[in-house]
This record gives structure tokens, sequence and C-alpha cells, in this order.
């Protein structure tokens, strides 16, 4: 089952999260965006993305 990550919102199927080691994962989210390349994408300002990957834009 895929979660997202409380803290960044990465979205994983670990029980951590790749990206910023936190343990707290919420199977409710909802909007998904992929980051291709975060040094170039306005989006991934916005939302403060780092690292390229699958992201939540709500976790609950």
């Amino acid at each position: 089952m895929r979660k997202a990550c409380k803290k960044c919102r990465f979205i994983t199927s670990e029980s951590i999260c790749p990206v910023c080691k936190s343990e707290e994962l919420s199977g409710r989210f909802s909007g998904v965006v992929i980051i291709f390349d975060p040094e170039n994408s306005e989006i991934a300002k916005k939302l403060t993305i780092k690292q390229k990957g699958e992201y939540a834009l709500i976790v609950q």
C-alpha cells in the first residue's frame, strides 16, 4: 500500500520515508504531482521540493 509522508508529502510503499526519514506516514492523501527536475520546476519551488519523485498535495 502506498503512503504519503506527513512531513514532506513524498509517496512511498516503505515504512519509513526515504526523503526525510520520518515514520509519520498516512494512507489518506489526495492530489499527486510528479517532479522530474526539481531545480527547474516552478511547482517544486512553490512546494519546496528538493528531490525528484511522486508527492501528495494533501496528506491527512
